[in-house]
């Protein structure tokens, strides 16, 4: 991968380590088609994922209503006060923005804000990747799931997999079991990182 954006995606706010995102840019160059992911927060992913898309000669999509996940909001884990907005509220398009300027991506990752389920009621495309990175309770982490996994044609990439709850909120997880049992083959794995293909 590029240094100059790897740089870029590693100075992102977001919680994935260089490693996995590397391991996510390399799944993302297996796909045969548009990348599409759950969870963009400010974008960190989406560079690994963006720089790939490019690659492919294709797009990612990313998809975030922005307003951040559970444990994003004020009392929980992984809080950010600077993504708060002035009326109060978690708001991380901004920092999105920022980061797809500075990768110079803006031609190959295309921001859906929304409600994922909701917007896979409406999508027609099949995908060359779905990566999940959205809620990690098991109802919406397995929502999220169920909603795109019949548009995957290729590679499904789960981020945040921990088989012990100490470790980590179980919806990932319980999403990979579920996919496994769905017939798609585990690949690869690094760090909580998961790459399976079908």
């Amino acid at each position: 991968m590029d240094p100059e954006l790897r740089a870029v995606a590693e100075a992102a706010k977001g919680f994935m380590p260089p490693d996995e995102g590397l391991a996510l840019y390399e799944a993302g160059l297996l796909a045969d088609g548009p990348l599409l992911e759950i969870g963009t927060y400010c974008g960190k992913s989406a560079v690994y994922l963006g720089v790939a898309a490019r690659e492919r000669g294709t797009v990612l999509f990313t998809i975030d209503h922005h307003h951040g996940s559970e444990e994003m909001q004020a009392g929980w884990e992984h809080h950010d006060p600077s993504t708060v907005d002035p009326a109060g509220r978690i708001d991380s398009f901004p920092f999105f923005r920022e980061t797809m300027g500075a990768a110079g991506l803006q031609d190959a990752v295309i921001a859906v804000v929304g409600d994922s389920v909701k917007i896979a009621e409406h999508w027609t495309t099949p995908l060359g990747l779905l990566f999940i990175d959205g809620a990690h309770s098991p109802e919406p982490a397995m929502a999220d799931y169920e909603a795109w996994e019949p548009h995957v044609n290729g590679v499904l990439a789960i981020h945040d997999v921990f088989e012990d709850p100490t470790d980590g909120g179980q919806g990932p997880f319980l999403v990979y079991e579920r996919a496994v049992a769905d017939g798609f083959v585990p690949k690869t794995a690094c760090g909580s990182l998961r790459v399976l293909v079908r």
